[in-house]
């Protein structure tokens, strides 16, 4: 019964007048258990015929079959397939995988027709230890000598069963001697069932076949049987029952070691390729690292204006060159506001400015006349003594409260200020607390201010009826917006239908000024995210460069059953990694950056967030996807017998 049948085969190689027929309307059949030997002069088309015969190549016209299987209009991973399960080749210049060991290379046919983990090893081991490998398991390929490279080559050839054996000049590179044991080998080989296709140009080598088959300029000229055909039964001793599971598992974990093995080896290559990807991801985070700390800042500032706050002043808007002679705000405005359900609390302010006398000293300070509720709102906090309380406002108290400034220009030496008696506009207050010092929005100020009751300002201190604000906090089951628009109408109503008074919603600058960082976070990110993208050219240009550098190995891997998906996985998964390990390099290197910034900077701090460090991983692995594809799909798209004979 015949495992391979050629019918009119013909091969030709390039195009137009350089077009060159190599294979001349070839017929040939090979009977399943046989040893032939083909032989010719370089360039008559035996190499091309073994090539075919292994589904390297494909004819240009005509068919060929193995163990039944029609070839022609098979996909390139149905040719892989066939390789893997039908074809063992054992090559002149053995084509091991200089990064293996030799128990690795045997098993690595299996590892891409599904056989676990643990079956394939022990497989090769096996094939190793009778090949008269035992104790060079674990040497690379330049730890072993040319005789036994081959025998591991033939164990590779082995590993999936290797029903037939296709062996191109497998003499070629090897002493007389280790020749001699190789052919001894072969025999062994058939004598086993396997059937043995050999190319030589040496006859002393085709003598060892049974059959020998002479070609010259692409057409055969002799075939002669030395021997009568007598081929043992074949009897494939791998298991092909295969878990779908395992064999996408280890398809993946083989070629997540092959990437890691090529960026080992290759280490500054490697790290410049990342250097892109590292100073990229460390500009993304690190701008949004600084736009996220200046943004707090500014939060916090304006949080010390009052949360869920509405002002209201006097006059049409901060413009208006006249608004200090408007009065037109009173304290039943306030206490009209206060009952309404929308509001929490209202607190009418006003303030002065004049000479505060203590002891010898006389300064210039400002007098807030405020509500109980007042530093609830502002978000002032007492340091030492007491805010002021509902009772200091009815009883019109004559107490004040100072800032930390006040109590240091008056009690430079540590004196308690609780209890002193301050004067000012030739008015005694009692000190009461002293507020915990507090950030102002434009940074720090030397103002000296203080806080009494708005009843005793206004009937101790001015005489006057109006007061300069009103300060509203707004209901947290309310939206700001809905109770501006509300207070508003209410206000115009009570003032006789005139609008004399304008708000600031401090809510409203918030959300515009959470805006405008937000916005130029994204505008220098955008910025910063083009480093990436050249960072990702960089990652495709090192992919291709490493695919040429490698094409041999791609050939081999294709050559013992690798489809094209793992040709492609395998380059991308080295993209992605690439770029994931520059990713993590370049998040640690924004970290640094923010460590440095925050001993150096006393204005704000740089803010890390999850989601900013997850959103570079990904940036980074979609990057090396997007630029690492074009290699893979270029790696995989090889012709096997163009990879195998690239120099």
């Amino acid at each position: 019964m015949n495992i391979i049948e050629i019918s009119r085969v013909n091969k030709f190689y390039g195009q137009g007048e350089n077009r060159v027929q190599v294979l001349k309307d070839i017929d040939l059949s090979v009977s399943r258990g046989d040893f032939v030997a083909i032989i010719g002069q370089s360039g008559s088309g035996k190499t091309t015929l073994m090539n075919t015969m292994g589904c390297l190549d494909v004819p240009t016209s005509g068919t060929y079959r193995i163990d039944g299987i029609e070839t022609s209009g098979l996909s390139a991973n149905a040719l892989a397939w066939v390789r893997g399960h039908k074809i063992g080749f054992i090559f002149q210049r053995y084509n091991l995988l200089a990064s293996l060991s030799a128990l690795d290379n045997v098993a690595l046919p299996a590892v891409y027709t599904g056989l676990s983990y643990n079956d394939r090893t022990d497989r090769a081991r096996e094939l190793l230890i009778r090949l008269g490998l035992a104790d060079r398991l674990q040497n690379r390929p330049n730890q072993l000598s040319g005789g036994q490279q081959q025998r591991v080559s033939i164990a590779r050839a082995l590993m999936n069963g290797g029903e037939v054996i296709l062996a191109d000049e497998p003499t070629g590179a090897l002493d007389s001697k280790s020749g001699e044991t190789l052919m001894g080998l072969l025999q062994q080989l058939h004598q086993g069932g396997h059937t043995i296709i050999l190319v030589t140009h040496d006859p002393t080598i085709a003598s060892y076949a049974h059959r020998v088959i002479e070609i010259k300029d692409g057409l055969i000229i002799a075939d002669t049987r030395r021997v009568a055909e007598a081929g043992a039964g074949y009897q494939n001793p791998v298991d092909k029952k295969v878990n779908p599971l395992a064999f996408y598992r280890d398809q993946f974990i083989e070629a997540f070691k092959m990437s890691l093995q090529a960026i080992q080896a290759h280490k500054l290559r490697s790290l410049l390729t990342m250097l892109g990807i590292i100073i990229g991801i460390a500009s993304v985070v690190s701008v949004i690292a600084l736009g996220r700390g200046s943004q707090e800042r500014i939060m916090a500032n304006i949080s010390s204006m009052g949360t869920n706050t509405i002002n209201i002043y006097p006059g049409t808007g901060f413009g208006d060159r006249h608004n200090s002679r408007i009065r037109t705000l009173t304290v039943s405005d306030s206490d009209l506001l206060s009952q309404q359900s929308y509001i929490d609390s209202s607190t009418p302010s006003t303030s002065a400015s004049g000479n505060l006398a203590y002891g010898n000293q006389t300064l210039t300070a400002s007098l807030n006349g405020v509500g109980d509720q007042y530093f609830e709102v502002k978000g002032l906090k007492i340091d030492r003594g007491r805010l002021l309380t509902p009772a200091d406002i009815k009883e019109v108290a004559s107490v004040v409260v100072i800032d930390p400034n006040t109590r240091d220009k008056l009690f430079p030496n540590g004196e308690n200020p609780l209890g002193q008696v301050l004067i000012f506009r030739r008015q005694p207050l009692i000190v009461i607390g002293v507020t915990q010092p507090q950030e102002a929005m434009f940074g720090p100020s030397d103002q000296l201010t203080l806080w009494s009751p708005y009843t005793t300002v206004l009937s101790k201190i001015t005489g006057d009826h109006h007061i300069s604000s009103i300060i509203v906090k707004i209901s947290d089951t309310v939206g700001s917006q809905v109770a501006e628009k509300n207070l508003t109408a209410l206000l115009t109503v009570k003032h006789g239908g005139r609008k004399d008074f304008f708000t600031q919603n401090i809510d409203s600058i918030k959300r515009t000024i959470e805006s405008t960082s937000q916005t130029m976070t994204i505008l220098i990110s955008s910025i910063a995210f083009i480093s990436l993208v050249v960072g990702g050219i960089g990652v495709m240009n090192i992919m291709l460069v490493s695919v040429t550098e490698r094409t041999r190995e791609i050939g081999v891997r294709m050559a013992i059953g690798a489809k094209r998906f793992n040709i492609l996985e395998q380059f991308l998964i080295e993209a992605v990694l690439l770029c994931l390990i520059g990713g993590l390099a370049g998040i640690a290197l924004a970290g640094l950056i923010g460590l440095g910034f925050n001993e150096l900077s006393s204005d704000f701090k740089m803010s890390f967030s999850t989601p900013s460090i997850f959103l570079a991983l990904g940036c980074s692995s979609f990057i090396g996807v997007l630029f690492g594809f074009m290699p893979a799909r270029n790696a995989s798209r090889l012709n096997p017998i163009d990879a195998l004979s690239y120099d």
